[in-house]
């Protein structure tokens, strides 16, 4: 049995999941995807192309934008993640909500950062845990209370452990749920497997849970099938997620069918947190969005020319596919 917090306030619960009959008015919903962070190539941010690449995701119908671990959020210094945080809810300002990711080592540190974003105008907060220490459930629950109840806006509580860290208990998820309700809990689950794992999540719940999935578009239709809310892809494909989100909002299959094979075939090269950064700003080269493909290194994957061609074969696929 996990342990319940002291002196908590029970809040209301105003959005629900439409698959489990409740209503999804929040604004944490759709395509939310996150950003990927532009270098000049002394590696420091270019902070114009960072603000152009936010305006192309809106132009191209993106619901929000989310400053996660693609934003490379771990290689970031202190002050440029508040900077990028204040400049994001500046630049999205009246387009669309803005998640930003203050998972920290500290409490203290996710405490500060979960404040600054609340101040920036964040529409919610998203933290994974620390992963340089082993906490326990009870550690781990002081952790995200602390974010909670340290700021007014809603907590994504993001399981990243499909790359990083490891796997939140599914009953840890559900405890935070319980103590502040849906309309501050909301969930980022990417350990593996992750269609049961948002099953889990959803039926420890009781179907309350408001689940976004991160798998980039792999596993985007089994998940919408299971009940999330919304998708946090990388923003490299976000010609192709709009329109597959909005066809499986319709239960238009034919066109489901037709974008979402070549799109998990393209994601499906994408392994790892640096997979995905090399193969994702590739991409935003490509689509003329950045100027280089710069990822701070150390890092533990390069593109090379024969998995290239495999991502110029399959994009093309999935062009053809989107027309």
């Amino acid at each position: 049995m996990l342990p319940t917090s002291q002196d908590v306030v029970q809040h209301a619960d105003p959005f629900t999941n439409s698959k489990h009959g409740m209503k999804t008015d929040s604004p944490l919903c759709g395509v939310l995807p996150v950003f990927q962070t532009p270098f000049l190539p002394d590696e420091s941010i270019d902070w114009p192309t960072l603000e152009q690449e936010i305006a192309w995701l809106f132009d191209r119908g993106a619901d929000g934008v989310v400053m996660a671990m693609v934003s490379e959020t771990l290689r970031l210094e202190l002050e440029e993640r508040r900077q990028m945080a204040q400049r994001a809810c500046r630049w999205a300002e009246g387009r669309g909500s803005v998640v930003i990711s203050v998972g920290a080592e500290s409490s203290y540190v996710a405490e500060r950062l979960a404040r600054h974003a609340q101040a920036c105008g964040a529409t919610a907060v998203m933290a994974i845990p620390p992963v340089s220490v082993a906490a326990g459930p009870q550690e781990l629950l002081k952790y995200y209370r602390r974010l909670v109840e340290a700021i007014q806006i809603p907590v994504v509580v993001q399981d990243a452990s499909g790359y990083v860290g490891r796997p939140l208990p599914v009953a840890l998820q559900a405890q935070l749920l319980e103590e502040y309700g849906a309309d501050r809990i909301l969930y980022k689950p990417e350990a593996v497997p992750l269609g049961p794992n948002i099953t889990a999540i959803l039926d420890a719940t009781q179907g309350r849970a408001r689940v976004l999935e991160g798998s980039g578009g792999i596993a985007l239709v089994e998940s919408h099938a299971r009940g999330v809310v919304g998708t946090m892809p990388g923003a490299d494909l976000i010609d192709a997620l709009v329109k597959l989100w909005q066809a499986l909002e319709a239960d238009d299959a034919a066109t489901v069918n037709r974008i979402s094979l070549p799109l998990s075939a393209l994601v499906a090269l994408q392994t790892g947190l640096d997979g995905f950064l090399a193969v994702e700003k590739y991409l935003l080269v490509k689509q003329g969005v950045f100027k280089n493909a710069v990822v701070r290194g150390p890092v533990g994957y390069t593109l090379d020319n024969a998995t290239r061609c495999e991502v110029d074969r399959l994009y093309a696929l999935l062009q053809t596919a989107l027309e």
